[in-house]
């Protein structure tokens, strides 16, 4: 995923604190190899990104087959765990062929939306009813190979997924997504490797999914690798009741005393939290991945993102079950959100959420040399336009505020992977018709 070295002229610029016009990125090797502020002009030969160009967006939470739901859970009413049954009922129906090519288009539509990594939270593993494939990490490697023919990165966040409930075995969907027990789920996730696209994490589904005495496992497993490790945290208040009563703890108390916690750990949601939860994720350095428009959709709840960044989360965003794939949504829905919990405006400036959607984002899913526009970074770049009906209009110098407070995925006019172009004008250029693509392999799923 490299590129001829080559130059990027930036018409406006996005540096970590300010909006800088005139920018020159000189790229080789993949890589930023120099930035030249105070270029008025185009240098010969340079590439033109017309708008304001940020660093590439990180989806840090993805299920990529639920993308096959939107829409079609809009019908009718209920809760998260009635949706999750029709969720189940989708998942039944994967291949690792049709998988990889859903995988494809949806990554695809993320790099339109000037996403360049997704984290992928992986938990179908086997066939229906539980038997591993010939390779018994085909499903993974549809996602892999599906990334890399979108253009994006990858972290490949293999999880554990091995009952249904506090002392439950899996139910009849979930069987496929357990390999028994966390030494079976650990022996099979060694067989992936990473690759230049892709870095190999793990991840605990859940409390209620993994048995306390095995998430030592999952989280040794993670250490030993330093890998990412990303674990849904009290996504439900039922799962927190039920955790209370098995355990007699919080689910983030729980994680804390299995050695879960810590600075490669990502709890995503963590949502209905007590002020020790709060204090043990933010003390431990665990970060927290906000996905705004799936906790709206479910009716989960408005999680406390502003205190634990004050106790020490770093904070991501993430589009999760996929109702919308649009970063900046996610970015403004976790400061809007707050104003509405809080009755109060501005929990977090444009350059925070920027720095979630970005820096914090890419750091969540293993890439620490991603997410900044300086020499040494990889060169990924997202350009969003400043002349749409949406973001026309306010000065250019208050780019960050209009790309976050205004814009949608539709403003993303180029998407830079690796310094070669992924998405051009608003063309993918490596899936010609992104939406033709979207609605072959759902309709394959549906078949």
């Amino acid at each position: 995923m490299t590129a001829t070295p080559r130059t990027y002229w930036l018409e406006h610029a996005w540096l970590g604190t300010h909006v800088e016009p005139g920018v020159a990125v000189d790229v080789a090797d993949g890589r930023i190899a120099a930035v030249r502020a105070g270029t008025p002009a185009p240098p010969p030969g340079a590439e033109i990104l017309r708008g304001l160009t940020l660093p590439g967006l990180a989806n840090a939470h993805s299920h990529a087959f639920h993308r096959a739901l939107r829409s079609t859970v809009q019908v009718g009413s209920g809760t998260f765990w009635t949706w999750r049954e029709v969720m189940y009922a989708t998942a039944e129906r994967l291949t690792p062929d049709r998988y990889h090519a859903l995988a494809r288009a949806v990554y695809a539509e993320m790099a339109l939306a000037g996403l360049t990594a997704v984290g992928e939270f992986h938990y179908v593993h086997h066939a229906p009813g539980g038997t591993p494939y010939a390779d018994p990490n085909a499903m993974g490697e549809a996602l892999l190979a599906a990334a890399a023919e979108a253009g994006i990165r990858i972290t490949l966040l293999d999880t554990a997924y091995l009952s249904s409930g506090f002392g439950r075995p899996p139910t009849a969907h979930q069987l496929r997504f357990s390999d028994g027990d966390a030494d079976a789920w650990a022996a099979r996730s060694s067989l992936l490797k990473d690759r230049d696209h892709a870095r190999i994490g793990a991840a605990v589904h859940s409390v209620r999914a993994v048995p306390a005495e095995q998430l030592s496992t999952v989280a040794r497993w993670a250490e030993e690798r330093r890998a990412p490790l990303h674990v849904h945290l009290s996504e439900q208040t039922a799962e927190n009741d039920a955790c209370r009563e098995a355990h007699g703890c919080t689910p983030a108390q729980l994680l804390a005393l299995h050695g879960v916690l810590g600075p490669r750990t990502t709890g995503v949601h963590n949502t209905h939290l007590t002020a020790e939860d709060i204090a043990l994720i933010g003390g431990s350095g665990t970060g927290t991945c906000m996905c705004p428009t799936t906790e709206r959709d479910l009716a989960d709840g408005i999680g406390p993102a502003a205190a634990l960044q004050n106790e020490g989360s770093p904070l991501s965003l993430g589009s999760d079950s996929h109702a919308v794939i649009d970063l900046f949504e996610e970015a403004r829905a976790m400061e809007l959100d707050e104003r509405l919990r809080t009755r109060t405006r501005g929990h977090w400036t444009a350059a925070a959420l920027l720095r979630a959607a970005t820096v914090d984002g890419h750091a969540a899913l293993g890439w620490d040399d991603t997410g900044v526009i300086e020499a040494g970074a990889r060169a990924d770049l997202t350009t969003v336009a400043l002349d749409s009906v949406r973001t026309a209009g306010p000065l250019p110098r208050l780019g960050a505020e209009t790309a976050v407070f205004a814009a949608t995925a539709a403003d993303v006019r180029h998407t830079v992977v690796a310094g070669r172009h992924v998405v051009r004008d608003g063309a993918h250029t490596l899936v010609p018709d992104v939406p033709g693509a979207l609605a072959q392999a759902i309709q394959d799923l549906r078949a």
